[in-house]
């Protein structure tokens, strides 16, 4: 097989995994997908951007500044931390609303492309798993500027398509969705997750 084709395929592989692990990226696009599936679409639209952002950082070597100036990555993450933080405190706080029959699940949430663009581009460690990963994809001799392009443009596309995924599931679920108990459940666990990983990026720049 070719080692160009084995490169593209290892490196696919490996970005899939990555773009697929749960954390806040996939709670942001459920949260919106609550409200509707274009709102799940557009967020997961707004985080393949971000990604966009961070391979392009990762190029011209800004991500490399955050590795070399610790206070400005601690700086980041407790921006992205407090943003996460925020989301997930918002919708736990829906709970209340929903409840009380006023609102469908997510319904407060807005602006969906800014949401999964904000909580994709201030989490700096996306940065630095570009820097660290794109390199090695790069063969030596090559111009690094339109292959690296290359390799973001599939992490990208990974997003894009993963999201729409997620949305889609969300939105083919939403008759079991719709019933109060599971709404609930569903929009505290996203809240959780949510809060939870928003106080973990606010903690780890604190505690290091």
């Amino acid at each position: 097989m070719d080692a160009q084709l084995i490169a593209f395929t290892a490196f696919t592989a490996i970005a899939a995994g990555l773009v697929a692990m749960p954390g806040a990226d996939f709670a942001v696009v459920v949260r919106n997908a609550l409200v509707s599936r274009r709102a799940g679409a557009v967020c997961g639209l707004g985080i393949a951007g971000g990604l966009l952002v961070h391979a392009r950082l990762a190029v011209v070597g800004v991500a490399a500044v955050l590795v070399a100036v610790p206070a400005l990555f601690r700086a980041l993450q407790l921006v992205g931390g407090a943003y996460v933080l925020y989301l997930g405190v918002r919708t736990l706080g829906s709970l209340r609303r929903l409840a009380q029959g006023g609102e469908e699940p997510g319904a407060e949430a807005a602006h969906p492309l800014r949401q999964g663009f904000a909580t994709n581009v201030l989490n700096p460690k996306a940065s630095l798993t570009f820097l660290s990963l794109l390199p090695q994809f790069v063969p030596a001799g090559q111009h690094a500027l339109p292959r690296t392009m290359l390799l973001a443009l599939i992490v990208f596309t990974l997003a894009l398509v993963w999201f729409q995924v997620v949305a889609l599931l969300v939105d083919r679920l939403g008759r079991w969705l719709c019933r109060p108990r599971a709404a609930r459940g569903l929009q505290a666990g996203t809240g959780v997750v949510l809060t939870v990983l928003g106080a973990a990026l606010l903690l780890e720049p604190l505690l290091a």
